[in-house]
């Protein structure tokens, strides 16, 4: 027949569990096994121009769907790329891509004037509605740091070009951020997204 255990270690096993509630009791109120907080909301305030040299600001994204997609004309390969796959989403929603209102925001303020945009858009054959937005450095640098948008001139002389962000973002009628559209989807899989979003999915 085993002892008991002695008075001293009860003791110390009951002040030792009594701890441990009182430890989790104040982790659990302090937040600690609460779930991780999400990603900072994108977007916000910003002051830019369009292909038609009238300001435009955050309010532009009121009223439609946009997507949002930061680039530059002068990008040999993503932008582009880019633009045509958006612009055959929206031919593929049908009735719904006049809910839809492409917003493409330059990240060259050096060489993206409004005229250099509205040509480069044109060129693109982009849906009515379009926004090519540019401004100063520091206008574009503003509206880029709201999106979470980074980017980095890469060389020297009047050929430089730009990295940046490759990503595009989905924003409800209310101006708020609803999703990522990845670099690489297909027509297709933008359509399915932006219908997904609009139905509330």
């Amino acid at each position: 027949m085993e002892s008991p255990l002695p008075r001293n270690r009860l003791l110390l096993i009951v002040l030792c569990a009594l701890g441990l509630l009182v430890a989790g009791f104040l982790a659990l109120s302090a937040g600690v096994f609460r779930p991780a907080p999400t990603a900072d909301v994108v977007g916000g305030p910003f002051q830019l121009v369009d292909q038609n040299g009238r300001p435009v600001d955050q309010t532009a994204l009121k009223g439609k769907w946009s997507v949002v997609f930061f680039g530059y004309t002068y990008c040999p390969d993503v932008c582009p790329t880019t633009m045509q796959a958006l612009r055959t989403a929206v031919d593929q929603l049908g009735p719904k891509g006049k809910d839809l209102r492409i917003v493409f925001v330059s990240v060259d303020a050096g060489r993206d004037t409004p005229a250099k945009m509205k040509a480069w858009l044109d060129a693109q054959a982009m849906p009515e509605g379009t926004l090519g937005l540019t401004g100063t450095p520091e206008q574009v640098a503003a509206a880029a740091k709201a999106y979470r948008v980074v980017y980095q001139i890469d060389g020297d002389g009047p050929d430089y070009q730009v990295n940046h962000s490759t990503v595009a973002y989905l924003m409800t009628p209310r101006g708020r951020f609803d999703r990522v559209l990845a670099y690489g989807l297909t027509p297709d899989q933008m359509a399915d997204q932006i219908r997904r979003a609009m139905r509330g999915d």
